[in-house]
């Protein structure tokens, strides 16, 4: 529903990984990250003239409920909003262990659930290689 903000905790990316939809986008934020509206935006462009269109996720780190909400507008086309709830870093850690812990963090899952893991806008490569068919 609109205005509703997903909790995002250890357990969710594996079961997301495992049971979510696919092809599917993460793109991991914070309130005060400036350039995460441009990863979303270049994930969404890559998206908006397909005749299904993959779901397209913000994950909000810092922020919980209407605080993260307030964020929404940033994101146009965005499917779910989630937000960090529970201990940051041991998230991160269960999302990748090697994250440096910088955003944007993009993962691409695709029709096969293969991940993709970009910091930034990810480029035309791999937004193709992402959307094409299993």
């Amino acid at each position: 529903a609109a205005g509703t903000v997903l909790p995002f905790d250890e357990k969710t990316w594996a079961h997301l990984l495992q049971h979510g939809p696919r092809p599917a986008a993460y793109v991991f934020t914070t309130s005060y990250c400036s350039t995460c509206p441009a990863a979303f935006a270049a994930v969404h462009q890559a998206v908006k003239n397909r005749k299904t269109k993959p779901e397209l996720n913000a994950v909000v780190m810092d922020v919980t409920g209407a605080q993260a909400w307030r964020h929404a507008a940033h994101f146009e086309g965005m499917t779910r909003m989630y937000a960090f709830d529970g201990f940051e870093p041991a998230i991160r850690q269960a999302i990748d262990p090697t994250w440096p812990n910088v955003t944007p963090y993009v993962v691409l899952l695709d029709a096969k659930g293969q991940t993709q893991r970009v910091i930034g806008p990810p480029n035309a490569a791999a937004l193709k290689r992402w959307l094409s068919p299993a």
